[in-house]
């Protein structure tokens, strides 16, 4: 008789000592200082889903520096938007990532 193993996630136990993929890759960042990179890059690469895509297809350049977001917006009256939106626009970006990535929005 052959006994049979199912797996379930629910009943799924960690091992002590051992961390999930995700705290571990965390860490890993921190420990390299590469955590806020790898957030600029995050927010670089989900823009689109960030903020839909009707801003999403009128921006022509993305990218952050210095804790500054640079945004390139191809309509005048979409960037004027933005612009008088430029705080809201600063805290909706970070509450989306989970932590403070920029402190101001450069529009270029």
């Amino acid at each position: 008789m052959s006994k049979t193993y199912h797996y379930n996630r629910e009943n799924a136990t960690r091992a002590a000592g051992t961390t999930t993929l995700k705290d571990a890759i965390g860490q890993l960042l921190k420990a390299y200082q590469l955590q806020t990179r790898f957030n600029e890059t995050y927010l670089e690469a989900f823009w689109g889903r960030m903020m839909g895509p009707t801003i999403a297809s009128r921006t022509n350049r993305l990218y952050v520096r210095d804790r500054k977001l640079y945004i390139e917006i191809a309509s005048a009256p979409l960037r004027n938007e933005l612009v008088n939106a430029k705080q809201k626009l600063i805290q909706l970006v970070n509450k989306d990532m989970g932590t403070d990535v920029i402190d101001d929005v450069i529009f270029i």
